[in-house]
């Protein structure tokens, strides 16, 4: 297995691929929310989600602060931002071949209607 510690938009990547991690993600993009409160909609224990954390934090995608035994955790967009910057280049070029195929499609409209 490739080992991507050293590279944080790998990081990024690998911690968005799961969809409770996103999920929680969105909580978050709401204000602080606690470990428990993160679990809260899922079938999960506070280890679990705790794991889910653990790995946003190592991602530099939430931060969290302790107070006394509760966990309360918080959005951290700057690397996401960053993963936004470079999906852009992308969606340029989506774009294009959108267009494209909208040129396409009303090419084959209008000679469609003129026969």
């Amino acid at each position: 297995m490739v080992d991507y510690a050293g590279d944080p938009m790998s990081m990024v990547f690998r911690a968005l691929g799961d969809p409770t991690r996103r999920a929680m993600l969105r909580r978050l993009a709401g204000g602080e929310r606690t470990v428990g409160e993160l679990a809260e909609p899922f079938d999960m224990s506070l280890a679990a989600a705790s794991k889910h954390v653990k790995i946003l934090e190592r991602a530099g995608l939430v931060r969290r602060r302790v107070a006394g035994r509760t966990h309360h955790c918080r959005l951290d967009a700057t690397r996401l931002a960053r993963a936004q910057r470079w999906l852009a280049f992308y969606e340029r070029f989506w774009d294009e071949k959108l267009d494209a195929l909208d040129t396409l499609l009303a090419e084959r409209r209008s000679g469609r209607t003129s026969t």
